[in-house]
C-alpha cells in the first residue's frame, strides 16, 4: 500500500509536454489550425475566422497544473480574442465548447469566462492592474485546478482565485486551445506542459450529467 501511494505521489510531480498530436480538431475546422516550428497556431492570417474554433485534448483532466505560453498575431482584426478551455466538453453537433475558459484578449487577459454556459466572467479579478499582457510578444499562463478551486497566474502574477459553488458544474473535462471568430488574426500556443494532481473523489463529471447538457443553450 505504501509503495502504491509513493508511486502515485511521484506521478503527480511529473509534468507532461503536450503537442499537436495530443489535440483533436473537427474535420471542417482543420484549415484554421497548423503547426509552425512546434507552435500550435489557430485562426487565419488571410481571411475571416467564421466561428470559434477549438483544438481539444484527447485526454480528460480533473485536477492539474497547466503551464503554457500564448501570443496573438494581429492582421485585420481590431479585437483579437482567444482562450484556453479547461474542464470543458464539446457541444453535440456544434463547433462550440462548454466550460471554463482562461480568456485571452484586451480587458480579458487573466480572467475566467464561462463559455456557452453562464456566458460571463466568473470569479473576482484580484487586482485590476495586473491583467496586462505583452501585446506583440509571448505571455505565460499558469492554471491550477484542484477540486472546486481554480487559480490563474498571468506572467507570474496571480489574477484569479475562484471557487465553484455550484455542485452541478463538472470538475473535469477536456482542455482546448481556442481561436475566436472575427477578422484575420492568429493565436499561437507553445511550451504546453501539464502536471496532473491527486484526484478529488466524488466530483460531478460530464458523463454523470448526461448528453442533455451538451446541447447549445439558447441566449436569454
Amino acid at each position: 500500500m505504501k509503495a502504491i501511494l509513493f508511486l502515485s505521489l511521484i506521478g503527480s510531480l511529473i509534468a507532461e509536454e503536450l503537442s499537436m498530436k495530443d489535440f483533436v480538431v473537427q474535420e471542417k475546422e482543420q484549415h484554421y489550425w497548423r503547426v509552425d516550428e512546434g507552435e500550435i497556431v489557430g485562426g487565419s492570417a488571410t481571411g475571416q475566422v467564421a466561428h470559434n474554433t477549438f483544438a481539444s485534448s484527447k485526454k480528460r483532466y480533473g485536477n492539474f497544473e497547466l503551464n503554457l505560453q500564448v501570443k496573438i498575431d494581429v492582421y485585420e482584426s481590431t479585437n483579437p480574442n482567444a482562450g484556453i478551455q479547461i474542464r470543458s466538453e464539446r457541444i453535440i453537433g456544434h463547433h462550440e465548447m462548454i466550460g471554463y475558459q482562461a480568456d485571452i484578449g484586451k480587458n480579458y487577459w487573466g480572467k475566467i469566462y464561462d463559455e456557452s454556459r453562464r456566458r460571463k466572467v466568473v470569479g473576482d479579478y484580484l487586482k485590476p492592474d495586473v491583467g496586462k499582457a505583452v501585446r506583440k510578444g509571448w505571455n505565460n499562463y499558469l492554471i491550477r485546478c484542484e477540486g472546486p478551486r481554480i487559480r490563474i497566474w498571468l506572467n507570474g502574477i496571480q489574477t484569479v482565485d475562484f471557487t465553484e459553488e455550484d455542485p452541478k458544474i463538472p470538475l473535469e473535462g477536456l482542455i482546448a486551445l481556442q481561436a475566436h471568430s472575427g477578422k484575420s488574426f492568429e493565436a499561437r500556443y507553445r511550451k504546453i506542459t501539464i502536471r496532473e494532481l491527486p484526484e478529488t473523489k466524488g466530483i460531478t463529471t460530464w458523463e454523470k450529467l448526461g448528453p442533455e447538457v451538451l446541447i447549445l443553450p439558447k441566449r436569454r
